[in-house]
Parts: structure tokens; sequence; C-alpha cells
């Protein structure tokens, strides 16, 4: 790379340095970190345990904005006195360091400029995943426990902390469905691009002639909404039902009915909870997993019908995945949405999959 490509470049970032200071009150985030530390440092802060997280969180979330953009600013100083020392020098080994430090420069850029673009009304909050097999038996019911430990890997190493709300095994493998938890900054703004339909191909481990097999299951991403957000449900739209739970929580959950199912008659809605510890425990996550699943129906109140909106009752099938992951005769994973693909499918279901989250971002700041 030639130097005035060099500086050109180092031109260009510093706009966008600017573009971000000019779009960021930096003042008022700093009078605002400075209140949520004063608050969290009174006496009877955990008195209210649900609203003190929500601030951490708050806080933890406004942190990252204003301490990266400072990571940035200060590293772009660092950039442009290494630039001058390559230019007085025109040492070869100092040019291609610069140059490869430009190139990691330029992808945390893109990565705070996605970051930023997190400013839906709930894509800083937790979320709630939901996973279902779809027709197939135990091949779909495989791929889905192949999808739940993806996600897990995924929450795990962004240091996430990921919760079983809700776990049913298969007949024989995999899972008829699990709902999850993950808790931390902007875990609904990043998730949100896996809510889909996701197909697999692959030669099918149950079938012994070593045939190729397609299979589906459905992932359903909701927001968690804060005691400030909390949508109104009437109790009358309510039923609930309780049964013994099936999956794990400990061996008094199969001599009760602890597990709680509830439906909301005016969408259908259906929602369950069984890995709580008592029958009121797990009443209060389905609840809980209700507001989300209706916040996603407001969030997206201009669909048409109700089924679009929560995608639950399209077809797990043919023609609707938004990801394809391919293991036979080929390697790749493609979504069918942004085009993005790699054939690195062992990283991908070891949950890496930044590069899917990263590219849905990209289209939807294109979209505008």
């Amino acid at each position: 790379m030639e130097l005035f490509e060099i500086r050109h470049l180092l031109d260009e970032n510093e706009k966008q340095i600017n573009s971000f200071r000019g779009s960021l009150d930096l003042e008022a985030m700093e009078a605002d970190l400075a209140e949520y530390q004063q608050k969290m440092l009174e006496p009877n802060f955990w008195d209210d345990p649900s609203q003190a997280q929500a601030l951490i969180n708050k806080n933890n979330s406004l942190k990252e904005v204003y301490n990266t953009f400072h990571s940035l600013e200060s590293d772009w100083e660092d950039l442009d006195v290494a630039y001058d020392l390559v230019k007085e020098s025109d040492d070869s080994d100092l040019r291609a360091e610069l140059e490869s430090s430009i190139s990691s420069f330029q992808d945390r850029i893109e990565a705070y400029q996605r970051f930023l673009l997190l400013d839906g009304d709930y894509d800083h909050n937790d979320a709630l995943m939901e996973i279902h097999p779809g027709a197939g038996g135990t091949e779909s019911q495989d791929w889905a426990s192949m999808l739940l430990r993806m996600y897990q890997r995924w929450g795990d190493q962004h240091g996430y902390q990921v919760t079983s709300l809700d776990y049913q095994d298969g007949d024989e493998a995999g899972i008829k469905s699990v709902t999850l938890e993950f808790k931390g900054v902007n875990a609904y703004g990043f998730l949100r691009s896996e809510h889909g339909i996701h197909r697999l191909v692959r030669i099918s481990p149950f079938d012994s002639n070593s045939r190729r097999h397609t299979s589906f299951a459905s992932v359903e991403v909701m927001p968690e909404l804060d005691q400030e957000t909390e949508i109104e449900i009437n109790e009358d739209d309510l039923r609930v039902d309780v049964f013994r739970a099936s999956g794990a929580g400990g061996q008094h959950v199969n001599k009760t009915s602890s597990a709680v199912r509830i439906t909301h008659e005016p969408t259908g809605i259906v929602v369950s909870s069984q890995n709580q510890r008592s029958q009121l425990q797990n009443r209060e996550t389905a609840m809980k997993m209700l507001q989300a699943k209706l916040a996603r129906v407001l969030e997206e109140q201009n669909a048409k019908e109700l089924d679009e909106i929560r995608g639950e009752k399209e077809e797990i099938a043919w023609g609707s995945q938004i990801r394809s992951y391919v293991f036979h005769p080929y390697n790749m994973v493609k979504d069918h949405r942004t085009g993005q693909e790699t054939a690195n499918t062992q990283a991908v279901m070891d949950g890496d999959i930044d590069v899917f989250i990263d590219a849905y971002l990209k289209t939807k700041l294109a979209e505008g």
C-alpha cells in the first residue's frame, strides 16, 4: 500500500470518528454515567433487585458506547503518529505493521458503527429465544439441539449469561423445544437477526443407508422487558394450565404439578416454563416470556397478519428458511437474506455466527 493510500484511509477514519462525535452527546453520557454510579452506591440499591439489574444494564450499555468511542479516538491518534514515523523512516517492516493495524482499526470502526445501529426500542434488552424442530421427527429434533449448542456457545463467547427456561427432550435424540434467556448488553439487538427458519442438509447419522436428509428448525427471538416497559396483560385473556415437569429441575418436579403453561387467548400465543423450582416461579417466568412475545408483535405491528408477525405458524419447510447449513455434498452456510456465506461450517456450529449478524445489521443500515 502506498503512503498516500494509507493517509487517505487515516483521513477517512478520522471523518468517521468525528461523525460519531457529532451524533453522540458525550457530556450527557458523562452526566448519566455519574448519576448511575451514584445510585448504585446507595445502601438500598438492591432493595428492588429487578430495578437494580435494569439500571446496571443501562449503565453497562451506555458505558460501552462511551468507552469504545474514546478508545477509537485514542487509537486513531496512535496510528497517526505511527504514520509520521513510517513516512520519515520509510521502513518496510514498520509500514507492514501499520497497514495491518489500520486494517484491524477499520474493522473496529465498522463494528462500532453497527453497534450504534442498535437503537430500536428493545435492542439493548436481554433476549429470549425459542427453538422448535420442524416436521421430521428425530432428524429435525437433533438439528434443533445442534442449534441450541451453537447459540449457547455464541452466548458464552460474548460474555452473555445463558439460561434454559424451558426444555423438552426429543423422543429418541435432540429436543422438542427449548427456551433460552440471554442476559447482557444488546442481546436482543444482535440475536434478532437469528429469528426465522434454519435449514440443514447432511448425511443422516440416524439413517442406516447413509442417505442425505434435509431438516428444518424455527428460531424465535424476543426482547425481554424491564419493569419500565412492561406490557399490560388482562388476566381475563389468559388460560393457565399446570402440569408435571418433564425436564431438568430436580426430582420434585416430577411429583408435583409445578410446570405452568399460559395461553393468551386473543392472539393464541402459548408459553410454558418448567425449569423453576416452584409453580409460582414458573408462572412468573412464563408471564415474562408472554410479555416478550407480545412486545415482538408490537414491534412489528405493521405486519398484516399475526402469523406473519410471530413467524411460528409459517411452515417450517422449503422456501421459508433464512439460512441454510449444508454439510453434504459440500460445506457451506449461507444466509439467504444477505448473501453472506462461509465454508467453515464447523466454526459456525461452534458459535462463530458474528459474520451473519454483522451482515444482517449492514443490510438494515443500507435499507435506511
